[in-house]
């Protein structure tokens, strides 16, 4: 069963009807695929001289280590694994788009990035929302939305709840949107000029790749430390 848009397949359970998206979990799934192998690749035989493969992945984990260092003061390494994986997961799908994956003819629908879907980012903006909470209730036990019993206290507590909703919105809206209108930019170029006029958008949307990833990244590092830090 197909929609405008993306190829689905509906399933009913107990009278209830679950539509997903064929072409979102493929090139999702895809995208998992290649960085698990890449890390499996990465992991093995590893020496105290690296070669060139694990010195860029060693560069890379720098990279990590270092972003997190400056941006939070205490504890920051620990929340690495979900950070780059993130990251690299959001960078990878991103690219995807500018892959030629769309030959693959769908029943409907096409294979380009997944994170051109509102359904996978809102899921990884919940999954930034649920383990900052839970980096936050760890970290200050029952003060971390009510910091005081007072009326201060309680209106705090009720505008923090209201940003752990308008939070994870702003990552999932933000990443759709600027990865959906730059395939819709290139599909106006290949219908305009399927040789030349495409390539710019293209290389500018490599560009874009990068850039959500980082936003991503970097306001999940800045949520994690609001949550975790004294003075939150």
């Amino acid at each position: 069963m197909s929609e405008i848009g993306h190829w689905t397949w509906t399933k009913t359970l107990a009278d209830n009807s679950f539509t997903f998206n064929l072409d979102t979990i493929f090139t999702m799934w895809f995208a998992m695929l290649v960085l698990i192998i890449i890390a499996f690749i990465a992991t093995r035989r590893l020496s105290l001289v690296p070669g060139k493969f694990q010195a860029v992945c060693e560069n890379i984990l720098k990279f990590f280590w270092g972003t997190m260092d400056t941006m939070m003061p205490q504890g920051a390494r620990k929340h690495v694994p979900l950070v780059a994986s993130l990251f690299l997961f959001i960078l990878f799908a991103n690219l995807m788009g500018q892959l030629p994956l769309r030959i693959i003819h769908l029943q409907s629908g096409e294979l380009a990035s997944p994170t051109n879907d509102i359904n996978l980012t809102g899921a990884l903006a919940i999954i930034v929302l649920i383990y900052y909470v839970g980096a936050g209730i760890i970290a200050k036990k029952g003060k971390f939305l009510l910091h005081e019993v007072s009326f201060v206290g309680i209106v705090m507590m009720l505008v923090e709840l209201l940003e752990m909703v308008t939070r994870p919105l702003s990552l999932a809206i933000r990443l759709f949107a600027n990865v959906f209108a730059g395939e819709i930019l290139v599909t106006l170029m290949l219908g305009a000029c399927a040789y030349f006029a495409p390539l710019p958008v293209m290389f500018f949307e490599i560009l874009v790749a990068f850039i959500q990833a980082t936003v991503f990244m970097m306001l999940t590092i800045a949520y994690i430390s609001s949550a975790t830090s004294e003075n939150h």
